[in-house]
């Protein structure tokens, strides 16, 4: 079986920024939303192309994804989000990415000049990230057939995907950085002996949210809807709880612990379970609610949310694992044999968990939908490793790794509707003659 070299590429690649040059804000870092050409001045002996595509191909793949669901998830409710628990296609996308970043890091880190020096860009970076997230995310921009802009910063939404990703990136580059050993690979036993505390902060990490999740006592609580007239008290709703390890959409400690430290005025507005059949008529798609909704129907609530995010954090360090095994194994069939057998596991143990009443549920990230995805991530990313890398068919992905060097751009314009926006400023005579409305978008 032929060998594959160390990825070198990969040492001094940007992360999620505006341009794509090593040279500048991104030198060493690949994220899960772009990538950049690989290294211009390769160690000897080293081809300058050897890199691994298929991971290029794998978020082009994501990317892809993102955009059907994000404008086909309307007309086809059955790939859109689960309004609860359940698993779709939309349902994959965020997981998706967090395995990627994973994968890069671990290929991005494997040589570490300075730590101080690697974890200052890092949290940098991650700053960088947060602004951004804010600004496409946080409700500055008003979406499609509204020609304004602007966001009361007392209602700004703070959580959201690309806070999500900063998140998680920090916390995998970090243990990348810190907690990584001097022990040499060359078993499966010892690869684990060498990151043997990233796998203790993951442990931490699943420990925590469990604890919390099941084990947070969540009280009545109640928010406020503003009346149509302005003149006119806002409306209150009151929800009753009381309870401990309610996984329901009401009362969680997810929702609890967003709304004590974030404030319910910068959650969501737009929960996903508004389209349950609870809160609406037309469920699985949003609509007019139920003469008998409960009073939680209307209630703001992040699906990025921070106890979430705890868990997602876990989905990063399972793809840092994934690339571990890349840099420290050469051997084609040892790479996709070290990735099958754990993948095929965390299905096994993701559904087991949803049979004994752990259900796979985006919004909460539960343990079981961090183990199907991440799972699911796994053998995906293997599957496109053989066709890419080994078999060499490459041709034939063109588009979507095209697509995954210049994820962040079209992200930014096709998934945060920044195009469409744009497009529907140009209209004749009224604002609703727009080429978009020509097309049926945006009716």
């Amino acid at each position: 079986m032929p060998t594959y070299e160390p990825i070198k590429g990969y040492e001094e690649i940007p992360a999620l920024s505006f341009t794509i040059n090593a040279a500048h804000d991104f030198p060493d870092v690949e994220l899960a939303l772009t990538s950049a050409k690989p290294n211009p001045s390769p160690l000897p002996n080293i081809h300058p192309h050897h890199r691994l595509l298929s991971l290029d191909v794998f978020r082009g793949l994501t990317v892809a994804l993102m955009i059907l669901v994000d404008y086909a998830g309307g007309i086809l409710p059955a790939i859109n989000h689960s309004p609860w628990n359940g698993l779709t296609l939309a349902d994959l996308v965020m997981p998706f990415f967090l395995f990627i970043v994973g994968v890069s890091l671990g290929l991005t880190y494997k040589k570490l000049p300075c730590k101080a020096v690697a974890t200052r860009k890092a949290i940098l970076r991650t700053l960088k990230l947060l602004t951004l997230g804010f600004f496409l995310q946080g409700g500055y921009l008003h979406g499609l057939n509204d020609l304004t802009y602007g966001v009361n910063v007392e209602k700004l939404r703070l959580m959201g995907i690309l806070q999500r990703i900063a998140i998680a990136y920090l916390v995998g580059a970090l243990c990348e950085i810190w907690l990584k050993g001097d022990d040499h690979v060359d078993s499966c036993s010892s690869l684990l002996r060498k990151y043997r505390f990233q796998w203790a902060m993951a442990l931490v990490l699943i420990s925590t949210y469990l604890s919390l999740i099941y084990g947070l006592y969540v009280p009545d609580w109640e928010y406020q809807i503003p009346a149509e007239a302005s003149s006119s008290p806002a409306k209150i709703f009151l929800v009753k709880c009381g309870v401990r390890g309610n996984t329901g959409p009401a009362c969680n400690a997810v929702g609890l612990i967003d709304r004590t430290t974030l404030g319910i005025q910068h959650l969501y507005g737009k929960p996903v379970y508004a389209r349950t059949k609870l809160c609406s008529i037309n469920s699985p798609d949003y609509g007019p609610l139920p003469a008998d909704a409960p009073s939680w129907c209307q209630a703001p609530f992040d699906p990025e949310g921070i106890l979430s995010s705890v868990m997602a954090v876990v989905t990063c360090l399972i793809g840092l694992h994934y690339g571990h095994i890349i840099v420290h194994f050469k051997d084609h069939r040892n790479r996709m044999l070290h990735w099958m057998i754990p993948s095929i596991c965390l299905i096994g143990l993701g559904l087991a968990l949803d049979f004994l009443g752990m259900h796979v549920n985006k919004a909460l990230y539960s343990f079981s939908y961090m183990s199907v995805t991440a799972g699911a991530a796994g053998i995906l990313f293997t599957g496109i490793y053989k066709l890419v890398d080994v078999c060499g068919y490459r041709r034939m992905t063109l588009v979507l790794k095209w697509m995954g060097t210049h994820a962040l751009m079209i992200y930014i314009i096709a998934a945060c509707n920044i195009l469409p926006v744009v497009l529907q400023g140009f209209y004749w005579k009224q604002p609703e003659n727009n080429i978009l409305k020509l097309i049926g978008i945006g009716r």
